[in-house]
């Protein structure tokens, strides 16, 4: 005991934990941050670890270690090559993609381990994406929450912005921890604060040391658990529209269900003895109670040899018929081997006459569900075979459901089986109550409301659509397509929506308007701070999904070829973990005393030959120099000031912005290919004012498009995103340069962000953060131009407009009074206009030093190109063109 005390001791502490998780219309975006504190003098191992959804991809991993940052890269999987434990090289990729039975979100442990200098802090930075399904009418999203340890600061915050209402909101008791966080069941997590309007919420949980131990004081807090639903409205769903993708969300309710016809096909193996076969039985007397009158059912049990109930036909559901089928399930008794492919074959040609029998209904759904534990042991044991043989058996009539139950399970078999025959797998861990799990999972497949849908776009208006033509549709779930739209300037688009109910056929049509559709999609995306591109990135997630499942049924090693291809291109574009992709991180190197080991020394040739860090960045430690400054600028209110070195003038003006107002501060999208917006946050105006509220930038986004790179740089007052050929996050409480390509990002603690695009362009954002604000005080950054060398003399924007452009100073006669008579003002020439300024003074870089200029007044009228709403743009990356204006 002693000796674990010490070990546990002499481990480096998790000081800080938290977890924010963004879902933008049912895609959510998790970023992790962890900080681990090495008390001890000697260097020593720090093991992160966080439980990440099976069915979700990791985007970005990102350590920091004595002021050096190690970032991820995302590398295509070697062929032949497929490691299931890569401990220190970061997994978090599902086995076989397949959700639990009970409709919960299994998780992968993502684990990296790193040496942490004595003395020293070391940052981990994870990010995942995940597209929530909907199941029994609602959506739940997960997060594990199992430290180990107590934590001093442990934060979590799940944020939900949609473009339908938000209802049905729930936060559960957290669910598989050392125990309960309230005192009853239905009571919320302690701490947990839920702040709700039409389509925006916001969940925060952050227990202190305290409350942690109350639930569990070995850190194994359990599942954080919020569930949810949006009101949908009759028709065709809801589409989205965003950067030329749109997303389609399809939820019909209000119809009569469906007649189904189902085969239970039930293993009775040996290995089934005990809890599996009693949970089995179970959970197949609470279904026989759900069938529904217009039903017809059988079932089938299999060991080495095969046993149907009632041999040639499907029954009604009748009480009689009911009573009977309970005593057959109640003498099941496990023996034996396990003879899948027999099985299989006996309860689909059962059904398959069945429908082509007289008592079969024309419009009815069909289904063979199929439980086992184990994998095959009698008969036909080749997955091939047996896959082959079940296919000719179903021959496209029906769906095939898999249950896989248990550790010594061929998921791999079980999943093909139901993937190419239009059904779904699920698992059911070994201690998992499995009496639960396949009620859950019935129920979900269990009330048909549609069958044979099918979705349509013009072929000429879209591209690259995900699946759109779906066997069923069962109440409480929900069909999701997504595509690239061919013309992103169209109007409209055509949607129809064909299927089959109880009684007849259904045919939904609408144009959707897509310019109106975007600016909606933009509007609620405007209330997170998550990626403006959810729409594209979901797209290129399903995509995926879709890829790896046709890969699985693909019957030919060329189809195979072309799937797995098309899979990778997709996975390292969107900078995704998937089952084909690795994730690559450098390792701190430490030495013999404890201290950080030196980078490798950068050579004369950094475009080639430069010691880089994994997937392009390289990671340098900073330079101590000053950072070069000059006075065009655009910071506090926002104040902004144009220095005119030729003329010997300098400019000012302010802008008189409204919240959540984007502004273009420089375009030069189509020579330089560089593009600044900066976003308004607002805040009370101080007592006294002549104003009625005050503006800040609360971010600055800098996009680079050029051939053959694209970087997208996001600026905060705590983080900097740079967004490359990887996606790396950088606090702004740490000093860190990287370097990526052209593009380089250096951070000086809590002071600056400076950004370097090929040695002629570079910005500095300058950090503005209050330990204790004030009511009209926010947290803000100031944007500062450094070097504009770059930039072309088309170059525009608020600023931009000014760097190639000179301005003459002169006077004009004004009208005064009767007594005085004319008087001259002082005026800027500025393109043939004349603007009437005033001599004023500036604070600038932090109120450091003074500057005068020349203000013009009322929203820089004349002054500017145009007038202020010319400069809003839709979001964060907008790269359009300046459009000529006019304010003459």
């Amino acid at each position: 005991q002693v000796k674990d005390i010490i070990a546990r001791e002499s481990k480096p502490h998790i000081q800080e934990l938290s977890i924010k998780t963004t879902i933008i219309s049912r895609y959510a975006f998790t970023a992790v941050h962890s900080t681990m504190l090495n008390r001890h003098s000697a260097a020593a191992e720090g093991v992160f670890q966080f439980p990440v959804p099976a069915d979700a991809y990791v985007t970005n991993f990102t350590m920091i270690v004595g002021g050096r940052v190690y970032q991820s890269e995302i590398k295509p999987r070697e062929k032949k090559k497929v490691r299931q434990d890569t401990e220190g090289a970061g997994t978090a990729k599902p086995k076989d993609g397949s959700p639990p039975a009970d409709g919960s979100t299994e998780t992968e442990t993502f684990r990296m381990a790193a040496v942490i200098p004595g003395r020293n802090r070391a940052v981990f930075l994870l990010t995942y994406e995940q597209l929530l399904r909907r199941r029994l009418g609602r959506y739940e999203h997960v997060t594990s929450l199992r430290p180990l340890q107590l934590i001093s600061r442990l934060s979590l915050d799940v944020i939900i912005v949609d473009h339908a209402p938000i209802s049905q909101l729930e936060v559960l008791p957290l669910r598989n921890g050392g125990g309960r966080a309230g005192s009853g069941k239905t009571d919320l997590p302690i701490t947990t604060v839920i702040k709700q309007n039409k389509n925006f919420c916001q969940v925060s949980f952050s227990p202190n040391i305290v409350q942690q131990a109350k639930i569990a004081t070995s850190g194994n807090l359990g599942d954080f658990v919020v569930r949810y639903d949006v009101e949908r409205e009759l028709g065709i769903g809801d589409i989205q529209v965003m950067n030329g993708h749109f997303v389609h969300y399809f939820a019909p309710k209000d119809l009569p269900v469906v007649p189904k016809n189902v085969v239970f096909v039930i293993d009775t193996s040996a290995s089934m003895l005990g809890t599996k076969i009693r949970q089995t039985k179970d959970a197949l007397f609470t279904i026989l109670k759900d069938l529904r009158p217009d039903d017809r059912f059988n079932f089938v049990s299999f060991s080495n040899k095969v046993k149907v109930w009632q041999p040639g036909r499907l029954v009604p559901v009748t009480p009689l018929n009911v009573r009977d089928a309970k005593k057959f399930i109640y003498t099941l008794a496990p023996s034996g081997g396990t003879n899948i492919d027999e099985a299989m074959q006996t309860g689909s040609v059962l059904l398959r006459d069945f429908l082509a029998g007289p008592d079969a209904s024309q419009n009815s759904v069909s289904l063979v569900i199929f439980l086992t534990d184990g994998r095959p042991t009698v008969g036909v044991v080749k997955s091939n075979a047996i896959l082959g043989n079940a296919r000719q058996a179903v021959q496209e009539k029906f769906c095939v459901f898999t249950i896989g139950l248990g550790n010594d399970v061929d998921y791999r078999l079980l999943e093909r089986m139901a993937l190419e025959n239009c059904g779904m797998m699920r698992r059911i861990a070994e201690d998992a109550d499995a009496s639960a799990m396949l009620k859950g999972f019935y129920d979900e497949i269990g009330t048909p409301l549609l069958s044979d849908i099918r979705i349509n776009y013009p072929e000429d208006s879209v591209q690259y659509v995900t699946q759109s033509l779906f066997t069923n549709y069962f109440n409480g779930s929900e069909i999701v397509v997504a595509g690239r739209l061919t013309d992103r300037d169209a109007g409209s688009l055509h949607v129809q929506v064909t299927a089959s109910s109880s009684d007849k056929t259904i045919v939904l049509e609408t144009d959707v308007p897509l310019r109106q559709r975007q600016e909606e999609t933009k509007r609620h995306v405007k209330a997170a701070v998550a990626a403006a591109d959810f729409v594209e990135r979901l797209w290129g997630f399903l995509s995926i999904k879709e890829g790896l499942r046709s890969r699985l049924r693909s019957q030919t090693s060329g189809e195979r070829e072309g799937l797995t291809r098309h899979a990778t291109d997709l996975s390292l574009a969107y900078n995704f973990l998937t089952p084909l992709t690795n994730l690559n991180v450098e390792r701190p190197q430490v030495m013999a005393n404890g201290s950080m080991a030196p980078p490798p020394p950068p050579t004369a040739a950094p475009s080639s030959s430069r010691s880089q860090g994994p997937g392009g960045p390289a990671n340098e430690r900073p330079a101590r120099k000053s950072v070069t400054f000059t006075k065009t600028s655009a910071d506090g209110d926002p104040h902004f000031v144009v220095e005119f070195p030729q003329s010997k003038l300098t400019v000012c003006f302010n802008i008189n912005g409204e919240p959540g107002h984007v502004l273009r501060l420089v375009s030069d999208h189509k020579h330089s290919g560089v593009t600044v917006n900066g976003k308004l946050i607002g805040a009370p105006a101080p007592p006294g004012s002549h104003k009625q509220q005050r503006t800040y930038f609360s971010t600055i986004t800098v996009v680079v498009d050029r051939p053959g790179r694209r970087a997208y740089i996001e600026v905060t007052p705590k983080k900097v995103i740079l967004d490359g050929h990887d996606r790396l996050v950088l606090p702004c409480d740490a000093t860190v340069a990287v370097q990526s390509g052209e593009v380089a990002v250096a951070v000086a603690a809590g002071a600056n962000v400076t950004v370097t695009l090929g040695g002629t362009v570079a910005f500095v954002i300058l950090l503005h953060r209050y330990k204790n604000p004030a009511p009209y005080q926010r947290d803000h950054v100031g944007f500062y131009i450094s070097n504009s060398k770059g930039l072309s003399r088309d170059c525009h924007g608020l600023l931009g407009q000014f760097l190639h452009q000179d301005v003459g100073l002169g006077e004009m006669l004004t009208d005064g009074s009767p007594e005085d008579g004319a008087r001259k003002t002082p005026v800027l020439k500025v393109k043939r206009r004349s603007v009437p300024v005033v001599k004023k003074t500036r604070r600038i870089y932090s109120g450091a030093q003074s500057v005068d200029c020349w203000f013009a007044r009322n929203n820089a009228a004349k002054l500017i190109d145009g007038r202020y709403e010319d400069y809003v743009v839709p979001h964060m990356f907008e790269t359009a063109e300046w459009r000529e204006g006019s304010n003459v």
